[in-house]
Order: C-alpha cells, then structure tokens, then sequence
C-alpha cells in the first residue's frame, strides 16, 4: 500500500531518525504531505506518527510500544503503518513485524508485516 492522501481521522505512520530530519522515504513524504514536523524525531505530528528506526533495535522496540498504547487511547483515529524500519534502517519485514504483535483494531499493519504475522 502506498499512502499518498489521508482522509480525515487516518495518521500517516512512518519511521524517523532521532533528530527528526525528515529527507527520505515515508519519513519525507509525511514531511510532505501529512505535516510532519522538521526537528521532530517521534510522535504525532500533523496526521502522521513518527516512530525513531534509526537509533538502534531496542529504541525502535520502545517507541512501538509508546505507539501502540498512543493509538489504544486514540481509538477515534485509524493508523496506517508503512514498512517502518525497512528501508534505510536496513531491517526486514521478519525482523520488525513481532514488534507489532498485538495492535489495536485502529492500526492497519503493511502487507509485508501481516504476512509474517500470518494475520
């Protein structure tokens, strides 16, 4: 699934680095299109959700998890979350999709999660 428009009450969710230099990929697109903020590694942002891929395995881990209980408290939104972490993170589908074990009816997972999740 490539996002490139939102309708009202969707959150764009994509990977981040730290220092919030959203110049690539998903990140640049929700930069973009979805009100991203410059500067801003992680959080919500406009209609998109910025999760930190960049700072290593256990950092990502934690920032789902933030996310994940974000959007159990935000079950008025529904998040749409792109292949976070596998593209210039450099991790796969395999490594990241257990991160997403147990979401919320209001998160939509990408393809490649879901098929290693066997949802």
């Amino acid at each position: 699934m490539h996002i490139e428009k939102l309708e009202p009450g969707e959150v764009f969710v994509f990977g981040a680095n730290a220092t919030g230099a959203h110049g690539a990929g998903a990140a640049r697109t929700a930069y973009e299109k979805f009100g991203a903020v410059w500067g801003q590694g992680n959080g919500l942002q406009g209609q998109s959700y910025g999760i930190d891929t960049m700072s290593g395995r256990e950092v990502m881990a934690r920032e789902v998890d933030v996310f994940l209980d974000f959007a159990r408290q935000h079950p008025e939104l529904t998040f749409l979350v792109t292949p976070i972490g596998c593209g210039i993170a450099g991790y796969t589908p395999a490594e990241v999709a257990p991160l997403f074990g147990d979401v919320p009816e209001n998160v939509v997972l990408p393809e490649q999660f879901t098929e290693v999740l066997g949802d």
